[in-house]
């Protein structure tokens, strides 16, 4: 194991440090928006900012790398992201908060492109899906322990705020020195998203589903728990069994997903997390109820990572990066509309309506997978497709999942180590 990670150990721990300050970050805002007394329609608003900013990035990333090179890339958004983080605590403000989060996500999204094209480069085709598991452990782990650093001070203080910064600036220290070669970006694939509803509509609509349920978790779960009774160091311990019951549960229900029938698995997870929101819905701040958000995430984690083995095992070869880039654009739009709407029905019905948005969403994705279950039969296009647990990040990273054909900025053979400097156009 110590083979395949040594090579890539510097990029491994610069998304490790990035993740711990945004994950810090992302929950300590609206713990300080409460706070500040900001309505939850407001802090949805703010929270869907980021995504906002998140797809925006994944345009205009790509010609800021061509332009300057990986290093310098990253250390400018490193910046950006770290000035961001400290003007929340200096100009305290909805109105600029939701600036700064569009301004964020841009940066935010532009560091995954980084580290993600760069591992690209150095992995060998065989080691690929090995690689990739690895990269989303330590995305998961860096996202957990995150919430425990909420313990550290109160989110009316402006050390979690310095902390967070720190955190996104430190990610430049092992980025910055790495030897490793500086890879060259693929030309980016597009696919007719039209003709993609054709060929896989279940995966699509799972996909926009599982954004709109996930984005509302991502910017207001901690809005939920601190309105339902909790203090800071209850929220961490809730938002961190939800991240801790999607690293867990994944693996299981993707193995399951690989031998049976995808669209009866999806059926069966998407109906047991809306069992699992109604349930949160009745129950008051506790020990359960971090039981229950701990079984939500395992579930509800596991419904993008589905519908992209779904769309996977729909399409040819040479149509699955260009498929799963729109596939997560889909995704990004829910996200940014989730956590809005999930504000705006929070702002009128309070706390609870946020498990009860969850159990929504998801039983339309419900009602639509047992529609096509019953009345439609999918085409499997030659094998198919393997499961691989995945958080949402840049479309580069959808490089390395194993059913996917190598890109020409892969190495083929072996790992890199030589010295570059970035070239310009």
């Amino acid at each position: 194991m110590w083979s395949l990670i040594a090579p890539i150990s510097s990029l491994l721990s610069g998304v490790a440090l990035l993740l711990l300050g945004n994950g810090l970050l992302n929950t300590l805002l609206t713990l300080r928006g409460v706070a500040e007394g900001y309505s939850t329609g407001m802090l949805g608003l703010i929270m869907s900012g980021y995504f906002v900013g998140f797809l925006l990035g994944t345009w205009l990333a790509i010609p800021l790398v061509r332009r300057v090179g990986h290093i310098r890339a990253f250390a400018f958004c490193a910046a950006l992201a770290a000035i961001c983080a400290l003007l929340h605590v200096l100009l305290i403000d909805p109105w600029v908060w939701l600036g700064l989060r569009v301004l964020y996500g841009l940066g935010l999204v532009s560091l995954y492109m980084v580290i993600e094209s760069w591992l690209n480069a150095q992995v060998p085709n065989d080691r690929r899906g090995q690689v990739f598991a690895v990269y989303m452990a330590v995305n998961l782990g860096a996202l957990a322990a995150a919430q425990q650093l909420l313990n550290l001070a109160s989110p009316g203080d402006f050390i979690l705020f310095v902390l967070a910064a720190m955190l996104i600036s430190a990610a430049l220290m092992p980025i910055t020195l790495t030897r490793q070669l500086q890879p060259s970006l693929p030309e980016t694939l597009h696919t007719n998203l039209r003709q993609l509803v054709g060929i896989a509509p279940l995966a699509i609509v799972a996909a926009g589903l599982s954004g709109l349920a996930l984005g509302a978790f991502w910017g207001m779960a901690p809005v939920y728990a601190s309105l339902s009774g909790f203090d800071a160091t209850g929220v961490g311990l809730l938002m961190s069994s939800a991240i801790l019951g999607g690293a867990l549960l994944q693996w299981p229900i993707g193995l399951y997903s690989d031998k049976h029938d995808r669209r009866l698995v999806l059926l069966w997870v998407v109906a047991l997390s809306v069992l699992v929101a109604l349930l949160m819905s009745l129950l008051p701040a506790g020990r359960l109820l971090l039981g229950l958000m701990f079984l939500f995430g395992g579930l509800s984690f596991a419904i993008y990572p589905i519908a992209v083995a779904q769309l996977i095992d729909q399409l040819h070869p040479d149509e699955i990066l260009a498929g799963s880039g729109s596939l997560l654009m889909v995704n990004g739009i829910g996200s940014v509309c989730g956590p809005l709407l999930a504000g705006l029905l929070m702002q009128q019905l309070g706390a609870q309506a946020l498990p009860l948005y969850f159990a929504v969403v998801l039983g339309l994705l419900g009602a639509y997978t047992y529609y096509r279950l019953r009345h439609v039969s999918d085409l499997v296009s030659g094998e198919q497709a393997h499961f691989m647990p995945m958080l949402r990040t840049s479309h580069t990273v959808l490089e390395l999942m194993p059913d996917a054909p190598p890109s020409e900025a892969q190495a083929p053979d072996e790992f890199a180590y030589q010295e570059s400097t970035p070239s310009n156009p």
